[in-house]
């Protein structure tokens, strides 16, 4: 708990010297960074935890560098999930008006039209998470190393970004259902959208700090790809069948969104599905629409089959960390980290 109070403390440097830049410029401006700032502390701070840990369990040195990149992972996190919720037409995160929310509301107040507000919103939320990335870049770029190290995390850095956003335009082509797509796409697509940044990105990262060399890099990206996929493989159970008071969010959100899971991939294939298929994506879906979905998701055993592929993965992911040799401790570490993502309820 030490090391992410730190990686906070660092934090709040960090974004305090933004918000004494912004008042330079608008009163808007400086509103965009005090909404930054409450959305980057706090949380869970998974990305930061498990880079300080898996530096530390690596045998790295390089404390303070440590805490600057973990620092960056966590702004890198916030400013994907602010473009996330622009693309996802969302205006609440975690039971709170997000970004988009908060400044179409003030905006309304203010006498904007609807429409006018929402593109105030919108446009506010795209240049916050821009931000964002600009500011984990710049921590990395200014990380205290050697020029091969810092350049190769920043080289980290810019295949994540790449990563991350072809797996969120494949996550809205999916959506579309133009393509028959299969489980294998659907895997790659959480491989990329999630796994890079929260699990790779961190673990890669602490390796390089920690001057591991690139076949250890390669075994930590690899077993952060599956632990990421676990990750998101239970996200989208709970994001039908979760307990909403647990989640914060709404069991009905990613149907209607017609958000194409795994879950959802392997459904189709059930005879059921012709009779409901015309409430998924519907925006317009209700809790007795919900019901019926989640019963033939249910019925048709695609649940249980993706119970299951959690339970492969988590067994793939044990092989991975024997096989890497790692330290006791942080073989230890990143198998608790896959058990917590594989039951997690939240």
């Amino acid at each position: 708990m030490e090391s992410v109070l730190t990686v906070e403390s660092r934090l709040v440097e960090v974004l305090a010297a933004a918000r004494r830049r912004s008042r330079v410029r608008t009163q808007q401006y400086e509103q965009l960074w005090e909404a930054l700032s409450r959305m980057a502390l706090g949380g869970k701070m998974i990305r930061p935890r498990l880079l300080i840990d898996a530096h530390e369990g690596l045998g790295g040195t390089a404390a303070q560098a440590a805490t600057d990149a973990a620092g960056a992972m966590q702004l890198l996190h916030i400013g994907l999930i602010i473009h996330d919720d622009v693309i996802d037409n969302d205006t609440v995160r975690r039971g709170e008006m997000n970004i988009t929310g908060q400044f179409s509301s003030e905006a309304m107040l203010l006498g904007a039209t609807s429409a006018a507000a929402q593109t105030w919103g919108i446009s506010s939320s795209l240049l916050a998470g821009d931000l964002m990335l600009n500011e984990a870049q710049s921590l990395l770029a200014r990380l205290d190393l050697e020029a091969p190290r810092r350049l190769a995390i920043l080289d980290i850095y810019d295949e994540t970004i790449a990563e991350s956003v072809a797996g969120e335009q494949s996550d809205v082509w999916l959506s579309l259902h133009l393509d028959e797509a299969d489980s294998g796409d659907v895997l790659t697509m959480i491989g990329r959208k999630t796994a890079a940044y929260s699990f790779e990105a961190p673990l890669s990262i602490a390796a390089v700090l920690a001057g591991s060399d690139d076949i250890l890099v390669e075994r930590l990206r690899a077993i952060g790809r599956r632990i990421g996929i676990v990750y998101q493989l239970r996200d989208d159970v709970l994001g039908v069948f979760g307990d909403e008071q647990e989640t914060g969010k709404s069991v009905l959100s990613d149907l209607r969104e017609g958000k194409e899971t795994l879950l959802i991939n392997t459904a189709r294939a059930h005879p059921a599905w012709t009779e409901v298929a015309h409430l998924f994506g519907a925006r317009g879906l209700d809790a007795e629409g919900g019901l019926r979905l989640r019963q033939v998701i249910e019925e048709s055993g695609a649940r249980a089959y993706v119970e299951s592929m959690i339970a492969e993965h988590c067994e793939t992911i044990d092989g991975l960390i024997a096989e890497a040799e790692l330290p006791q401790a942080l073989a230890g570490r990143l198998a608790d980290l896959t058990s917590a993502c594989s039951l997690r309820c939240a």
